[in-house]
């Protein structure tokens, strides 16, 4: 492969970054999405408990009493950051993949293979 020109190897090397970054992307998504399942579950279990039981949650290393309402309103808020970040990594993730395909399709190209089907 040493008859490759610069400008192919140049576009290899994007190709790599360009799926380094989608991995990276993919990876915090499914975490975010791991975290939703979590909080969705804390949910689930908060509304089963009476609405005058004590619930404890962590604050840094304290634990603190605090409302079930509030608890419950917490937890809202943060199912809904963690979907509006999910969104935002599924934005860039399809750019990332239209920018792989189309440099793929590029390099194929300049190698000589052309478009081919995979």
């Amino acid at each position: 492969m040493s008859s490759v020109s610069p400008r192919v190897q140049q576009q290899l090397a994007m190709l790599q970054q360009i799926q380094q970054q989608l991995q990276t992307v993919m990876g915090q998504k499914a975490q975010y999405e791991m975290a939703v399942k979590e909080t969705n579950r804390a949910v689930e279990e908060l509304k089963e408990v009476a609405d005058d039981a004590p619930v404890y949650v962590n604050v840094g290393t304290v634990m603190m009493q605090k409302d079930k309402e509030k608890v419950l309103a917490e937890l809202g808020e943060k199912a809904e950051t963690l979907d509006l970040r999910i969104k935002s990594l599924d934005k860039q993730a399809k750019a990332l993949q239209a920018k792989f395909e189309q440099l793929q399709a590029q390099i194929k190209q300049a190698v000589g293979g052309g478009p081919q089907a995979s």
